[in-house]
């Protein structure tokens, strides 16, 4: 390299520092897109933010620790119908190669017949081994999407695969599942099952509860408010 071209690159280099000193400074914040309603999805029991303690579960339905974690919560919840609000969020974990198809699953379920929301997730837990990634790495996207519809119908309706296939051409669907997994980073969800009680995380997060650790977490605070 001659003395020019040295002293040319020198100049660049100042050049480059400077300009990265300048905008090292400059915050550029996007705003999270907010969804028409909060995310999740109300299982039936007592009103959300009403009087009830509000437990928030953030699941990926092809977590073998999240489907372990529904029943013994499905259970504490039916032990106190009238007391305890339970929302599920969506949270798709990106190694989890299908997990995103799946979270959308339940939002188009949830567009097309809202009542048919936990009975899918239900069938995703019960046959999620299916859709793990040694299972689908040979498959493609299409052939995921279509297995997954196929099991919604049973959920959804008969009458429903042509209508739920056409979901995931849906750009609002998408951005549902984004949505929902933005907002669980937005609260520093790192894993699944990751839970709230009346806001406050679990420090058990990340592994099942069993039906008698949810009462001696929920029995005290319902004592509480008598």
């Amino acid at each position: 390299m001659g003395k020019a071209a040295a002293a040319a690159a020198r100049t660049i280099g100042v050049l480059l520092f400077l300009l990265g000193s300048l905008f090292s400074d400059v915050k550029v914040e996007a705003q999270m897109p907010i969804p028409a309603k909060i995310d999740g999805f109300v299982y039936k029991g007592a009103p959300v933010w009403g009087k009830s303690v509000v437990v928030e579960a953030f699941f990926d339905p092809l977590c073998p620790d999240s489907r372990d974690s529904w029943p013994p919560l499905k259970q504490a919840l039916l032990h106190y119908p009238d007391r305890i609000s339970v929302v599920v969020h969506p949270f798709p974990l990106p190694y989890h190669n299908s997990a995103f198809i799946a979270a959308r699953a339940l939002h188009i379920a949830n567009k097309l017949n809202s009542s048919s929301t936990y009975p899918l997730l239900e069938l995703l837990f019960k046959f999620q081994e299916g859709y793990y990634d040694e299972q689908t790495y040979n498959l493609t996207r299409a052939s995921v999407v279509g297995g997954i519809a196929k099991l919604a119908v049973a959920a959804v309706g008969k009458h429903s695969l042509s209508s739920f296939l056409s979901g995931f051409d849906d750009p609002a669907t998408d951005s549902a599942t984004r949505i929902s997994f933005k907002y669980g980073c937005s609260r520093a969800v790192t894993g699944t099952p990751y839970f709230f009680v009346n806001g406050v995380p679990l420090s058990q997060s990340g592994s099942a509860l069993g039906y008698k650790k949810w009462r001696s977490i929920l029995d005290p605070l319902l004592e509480k408010r008598n």
